[in-house]
């Protein structure tokens, strides 16, 4: 194995042992030994590849950012099938999927609102709907989203709080261990939540009124 591709690997394997400890019992309780012993490497190795444990968050956190571009990440990959809004039953389990495929990753946001006020996920929510609106816009299909949300709905507000939405309950139910959240069942749940934020919530009397 070359020198190069050996590095690398030890380098991945700090970030995974990282990402273990840090979504398990949080950042100011895990050590740089713990990493290294639980990476299986010296000491002096983790610092060869990351200055400090905070570097060591800041990379696992924009390893997730990225990972949410890309065809791995389920919620990105139901954006890409279908037109949104006609795929919300689908977004939301994709965004199931998401949280149980990604769950270590999804714990550091919590991790850093607790113990860093927030400051490493500032700008990636921020940019969140530029994101996703981006995938919508690679697919050819803004237009044809426009088209299906009714007049004076931002798109990309509405793919947001989609996103919101969905998440927000399963991260509930599989982070915080919360058994059915809504008390339902999380697949009914999922097509109950797809037809009020289709249909909407008021009745049409009330509408008319």
């Amino acid at each position: 194995m070359q020198r190069e591709e050996r590095s690398e690997r030890s380098r991945r394997q700090v970030l995974d042992a990282a990402l273990q400890l840090f979504s398990r019992q949080g950042y100011r309780a895990t050590t740089m030994r713990e990493i290294a012993d639980s990476a299986g490497v010296s000491t002096g190795n983790v610092y060869h590849h990351f200055p400090d444990k905070e570097s060591i968050f800041r990379t696992l956190l924009d390893d997730y950012s990225e990972i949410i571009d890309t065809q791995r990440f389920p919620f990105s990959r139901a954006l890409r099938s279908g037109i949104f809004p006609d795929n919300l039953e689908l977004l939301g389990f994709a965004a199931r999927d998401s949280v149980r495929q990604f769950r270590q990753y999804m714990a550091l946001i919590f991790v850093d609102v607790i113990e860093f006020d927030g400051t490493h996920i500032r700008k990636f929510y921020s940019d969140m709907g530029r994101r996703f609106m981006h995938i919508i816009e690679e697919e050819g299909a803004l237009d044809a989203v426009k088209s299906h949300v009714r007049p004076g709905v931002n798109p990309s507000s509405a793919v947001l709080l989609v996103t919101r939405v969905f998440f927000s309950y399963f991260q509930l139910e599989i982070l915080f261990g919360i058994a059915e959240p809504f008390g339902k069942d999380s697949s009914e749940m999922v097509r109950e939540i797809a037809d009020i934020l289709r249909s909407g919530i008021v009745g049409n009397s009330k509408i008319e009124n």
